[in-house]
């Protein structure tokens, strides 16, 4: 009985490939992509800052934001915290007043663990904040990156960060770092 079921089970599967069915060209199995299909999905931003959309924000914009959203798991402004709100281990500190060279599992601080500022941004957007990514706005995200940098004194805490501002931050550890792809790093 059951070489029966497996025999009508494969014969099935045959003629669904054989008439294409397996392979969406039947009715209401959907419909080639398109460009707009994509474009929600299509968000990632290289080094070079290619990729960055539209918006800005500043390092007191990000303040409150950074409070509202961050602290609970990397402390107040930044500098790390031992528990959660909720009890969990911290996120690692995202401000540090060390600077280091060379890296090991101390440096995982945006000053000396990022060779490249618009990656933060990316980061930011596709992952932060860890209980609700992609909720905040291009703008809540400029605003944040700008406050990090600045608490890392790495711009000036006034400075507008936008697509054409991030790209020219200069990261103190950017020479830190061996490129696995150094066709697609940026020339200075």
């Amino acid at each position: 009985m059951r070489t029966h079921k497996m025999l009508l089970l494969s014969g099935l599967c045959t003629l669904a490939i054989g008439t294409g069915v397996a392979f969406g060209e039947g009715r209401n199995l959907g419909r080639p992509m398109v460009p707009a299909d994509m474009a929600p999905w299509d968000i990632d931003i290289e080094p070079s800052g290619e990729g960055l959309p539209v918006g800005s924000g500043t390092s007191d914009q990000g303040a409150p934001i950074f409070a509202d959203n961050c602290a609970a798991c990397h402390g107040d402004g930044g500098r790390g915290a031992t528990t959660t709100t909720s009890g969990a281990p911290a996120a690692p500190p995202v401000v540090s007043d060390m600077k280091r060279s060379g890296i090991d599992d101390t440096t995982l601080t945006i000053a000396n663990f990022w060779p490249y500022a618009p990656p933060l941004f990316d980061y930011i957007r596709r992952a932060m904040p860890w209980t609700s990514p992609r909720s905040l706005t291009d703008d809540q995200v400029y605003a944040l990156t700008a406050y990090i940098l600045a608490e890392n004194k790495l711009i000036d805490a006034k400075q507008v960060i936008n697509a054409q501002a991030l790209p020219k931050v200069q990261m103190p550890n950017r020479n830190g770092f061996i490129p696995r792809f150094p066709e697609s790093t940026p020339r200075d």
